[in-house]
């Protein structure tokens, strides 16, 4: 490998000061320790401001370009090259950091050095951490695997405790399953550390259950043994959502380990039933909402992903969903369509012509009404996606379709965040097995949802899905009965990305990524950021470190190495920056939670 020059220009000899000078050269050989060098490590200073400020300057020079460009892929692209060591073909690397006009050394920027080194140093460490997490088959969907689900319990308190935190293991109690079994909950995790009042106090939402997997169903890796390849980290919960909080955890890790001031107050919010609708957790938040949330400033989420595969994100607004079944009902048994076909009037007919009625080619939803209460699209929102990375040919190859309804940008983010969408899921009792079945069933069932958007009002849209159809079913005279019910309901949620909870996080993010975030809204629905929002009446930031073909709840799951380590370098910048803010959080109003 070749060696290495540092070069560093401003206006007066820094030769003379031989602290600062040592100082230099000792951060820029801790640098290389990263990279297997066998040509010569050389410091060249040209000229350097020589004024107080010196100390803070040689500790943030060269580790702050270090890891402006990421650590690892340097070290990586260094491993690779596999240059020859040669003293007479030195190939000398010139560090061009001059300063800025009017720049000066502040001690956060040092102190952000200080935290990104240590993350660094200890990727070993924090991969080791998620590997023992991910081997844990905390899977909450299967009954069979809870006791998985309490052991992960029981690990995940246990980290927050070597934290320092106060750790309370709430029991939610047990349910019913649809086999008359009773089955106990898992306790939800309460964490606080920290308690200074002048400090903010933000809470951490994070759960540690999975979704199922197994290696046959086309993982090229066990799912619960985290293996590297090409730099991703692949295993079950490695970034829905296992990976995420243990970032969060490591970031707090890193200032204790190093014995710095905590900048704000932490809470952590940890449950275990995720994947399983989240039972139990409405009501405890009721129940804590005057206590454990009383001093809470915000609630951070981080159970999503970014848009791009390489372009960090921030999510500020998340689709409802109106889930819906449309019954047709004729005689009381199957008949056989060589007796009956042709002189009766067939429910699956009347269910085909119901859902044929609800969408029109172009995707538009046909049902009057529905876009009556959308919320208009601002031109300041429409300008954020101007910047947004989203490749249209990208997604439609990891999808496997051919065309979209729509061929710009622009038009198909707006139809996937900001307007609303209907889908049509399946239809139950009618033959779908493999073969023939020349019979007429006697009772259907047609299953669609409506992902709806700001302001639409659930009970609304299920009094205009209702009045549609039965308009539709009155003009074909059939005596069947119909049946509409709406048996799942969740509210749409957004954010102001002007609130100073976002603009803390961009700035993190730039700090760390080197480039403003995408601002972008999800098309599905997350209901937790709405449920904590309408409960606890505490603003929500979505704020995500996992990219977009992270494959959560897919086979062969992953987070990369450099979204973990970098992910945890961001929640360390975001708490110095919201450890900015103080008043600002009490001066922002209330959210809005009619939205």
């Amino acid at each position: 490998m070749p060696g290495f020059t540092c070069a560093l220009h401003q206006t007066q000899s820094l030769l003379s000061h031989s602290l600062l000078g040592m100082m230099l050269f000792n951060h820029l050989q801790m640098w290389a320790s990263f990279v297997p060098v066998s040509g010569p490590l050389q410091l060249v200073v040209i000229t350097a401001p020589a004024t107080a400020r010196d100390q803070g300057l040689a500790r943030e020079l060269l580790p702050r370009f270090a890891t402006s460009q990421s650590l690892t892929p340097l070290a990586r692209e260094a491993t690779e090259a596999r240059l020859p060591a040669s003293t007479k073909d030195t190939v000398h690397l010139t560090l061009e950091l001059p300063f800025k006009e009017g720049m000066s050394s502040s001690s956060s920027s040092a102190l952000e050095t200080e935290i990104f080194q240590y993350i660094d140093l200890h990727q070993s460490d924090f991969i080791k951490d998620l590997k023992e997490w991910v081997a844990v088959e905390s899977d909450s969907v299967q009954p069979v695997l809870r006791k998985e689900v309490m052991r992960m319990m029981a690990l995940a308190a246990s980290k927050l405790e070597a934290l320092g935190a106060t750790v309370n293991s709430v029991n939610l109690g047990s349910h019913q399953l649809p086999d008359g079994q009773h089955l106990p909950l898992p306790p939800v995790i309460l964490g606080e550390l920290g308690k200074d009042p002048q400090n903010p106090t933000v809470c951490f939402y994070g759960h540690v259950d999975v979704q199922p997997a197994r290696r046959e169903d086309g993982w090229k890796t066990d799912p619960y043994t985290l293996t590297e390849i090409d730099g991703n980290l692949y295993g079950r919960g490695s970034t829905d959502n296992k990976g995420p909080v243990l970032a969060w955890i490591n970031a707090v890790e890193t200032f204790r380990a190093l014995k710095l001031a905590i900048p704000v107050n932490f809470k952590f919010i940890i449950e275990g039933m995720e994947e399983a609708g989240s039972l139990g957790l409405e009501k405890l938040l009721e129940e804590e909402k005057q206590c454990f949330f009383s001093d809470v400033d915000f609630i951070v989420i981080s159970d999503n992903l970014w848009l791009s595969k390489k372009k960090p994100a921030l999510t500020y607004g998340t689709r409802g969903n109106a889930c819906f079944f449309v019954e047709v009902e004729g005689g009381d048994k199957d008949l056989h369509s060589g007796t009956f076909g042709g002189i009766i009037h067939e429910p699956l007919m009347d269910l085909v012509a119901l859902l044929d009625s609800l969408v029109d080619p172009t995707g538009h939803i046909q049902i009057p009404g529905i876009y009556d209460s959308v919320a208009a699209l601002t031109e300041e929102e429409r300008k954020l996606y101007e910047s947004i990375e989203y490749d249209i040919e990208e997604h439609k190859n990891n999808s496997g379709v051919k065309k979209f309804l729509y061929s710009s940008k622009e038009e198909i983010l707006l139809h996937l965040w900001c307007y609303p969408s209907l889908s049509i899921h399946g239809i139950e009792g009618a033959f779908h097995e493999p073969g023939i079945k020349t019979v007429i069933p006697a009772k259907v069932i047609g299953k669609f949802s409506i992902r709806q958007v700001p302001y639409m009002d659930l009970s609304v849209v299920k009094q205009q899905v209702e009045e549609h159809l039965k308009n539709v079913f009155s003009k074909r005279n059939s005596p069947n009965k119909l049946k509409v019910s709406m048996p799942l309901g969740a509210k749409p949620w957004v954010a102001d990305v002007n609130d100073p909870l976002y603009k803390a996080a961009r700035r993190a993010i730039k700090t760390v990524f080197g480039e403003d975030p995408d601002f972008i809204r999800d098309g599905s629905t997350i209901p937790i950021a709405r449920l904590f929002q309408s409960i606890t009446q505490k603003r929500v930031i979505m704020f995500p470190i996992g990219a977009a073909d992270a494959g959560e709840h897919s086979q062969n799951e992953k987070i990369s190495r450099h979204n973990y380590i970098e992910g945890t370098k961001v929640f360390a910048a975001f708490f110095l920056e919201i450890s900015k803010l103080r008043g600002q959080l009490h001066e922002t109003s209330s959210p809005e939670t009619n939205n």
